[in-house]
């Protein structure tokens, strides 16, 4: 059976002084929510220089904080037996190819059949780690690599490699138009005002930084290979749309389904027919959290995309 708890013990920085207890352990303790973490200040399995504190307790800085992290399962998430397309396996991280149609946790009318359910049951120890270890997501329509960490300690240290931007993602984006460059988008990403289940670009929203470059070119259509340096939620798809290169068939941010002016009708077939949002998480790069070794994964194009992209090869080269 995996330890029922985790010990951390550190000694505050000089900077934490006049913060919340509660706060500076955020800032220390990325892996876990702040709401945990009061919980643990609460039952008394934090210690503030060898006694019990407050959670709005504040800092002098320097004090040497105890931490005894105790791993508690989500008994609302069930392992469930599913097919997983496992791209790395090691004793502190799993590197997945997630298919297309896969919700990655639950939610709201998805409580089972999700990437999380999935990782449960592929190893059970993964009970004790944040969100069975996920520390990064993807859509449910999108394809590709997601990084999984197995312990505690290498969940600590991916989300701190993310923090840093220090995980290289790339994808792949089928978007309609045609931009003359490549280039970055920075601009700040928030909740829609009225659409509560959709995001968009406002002026108060969170730092968001997208960079991409043009791949390949077709008929109305451009491939671009996009890097994100944030991780908002549907990031890439509200920037590209956001500067008029909507994904193709992104039912979201799409805008309605447009005619390609030229196009055969085996093209706008094609894309009438692809019914989900044409992004796939390439690549996937990072330090490995125990060996430090810089390790890099790819993904294939999936099937369905990779016909769509010959339906537009073969149009552009008529063209």
């Amino acid at each position: 059976m995996p330890a029922k708890f985790q010990l951390h013990e550190f000694d505050l920085p000089e900077s934490a002084a006049g913060q919340r207890l509660d706060q500076a352990l955020v800032a220390q303790l990325p892996q876990y929510s702040r709401a945990r973490l009061q919980r643990w200040i609460a039952s008394g399995a934090v210690q503030l220089a060898g006694r019990k504190a407050k959670a709005s307790e504040r800092l002098w800085g320097g004090e040497h904080v105890a931490v005894r992290a105790e791993y508690l399962p989500d008994e609302t998430v069930a392992p469930e037996a599913m097919d997983l397309a496992i791209v790395h396996e090691d004793a502190a991280i799993l590197v997945i190819n997630k298919q297309a149609g896969m919700v990655v946790h639950p939610g709201a009318g998805n409580r089972t059949h999700t990437l999380q359910n999935a990782l449960l049951a592929h190893d059970p120890g993964l009970a004790r780690v944040p969100r069975a270890g996920l520390v990064h997501r993807l859509d449910k329509e999108t394809s590709g690599l997601l990084g999984v960490a197995r312990t505690p300690e290498a969940h600590r240290a991916l989300v701190l490699l993310l923090q840093e931007h220090l995980i290289e993602r790339i994808y792949l984006a089928l978007c309609l138009g045609q931009p003359t460059a490549g280039g970055t988008i920075d601009d700040p990403i928030g909740r829609h005002r009225t659409q509560r289940t959709r995001m968009t670009v406002r002026s108060d929203g969170r730092p968001a930084v997208t960079h991409f470059r043009i791949e390949e070119r077709f008929r109305g259509h451009t491939l671009l290979r996009v890097q994100l340096e944030t991780g908002r939620t549907h990031q890439i798809r509200v920037h590209l749309a956001h500067i008029g290169l909507p994904i193709a068939g992104d039912p979201d941010y799409g805008g309605r389904r447009r005619q390609v002016a030229g196009a055969s009708s085996e093209v706008q077939a094609a894309l009438q027919g692809f019914r989900r949002q044409a992004l796939h998480a390439q690549r996937l790069s990072l330090t490995h959290p125990e060996t430090g070794e810089r390790l890099a994964f790819e993904a294939p194009i999936p099937q369905d995309l990779r016909a769509l992209l010959a339906v537009l090869r073969a149009d552009a080269e008529d063209a």
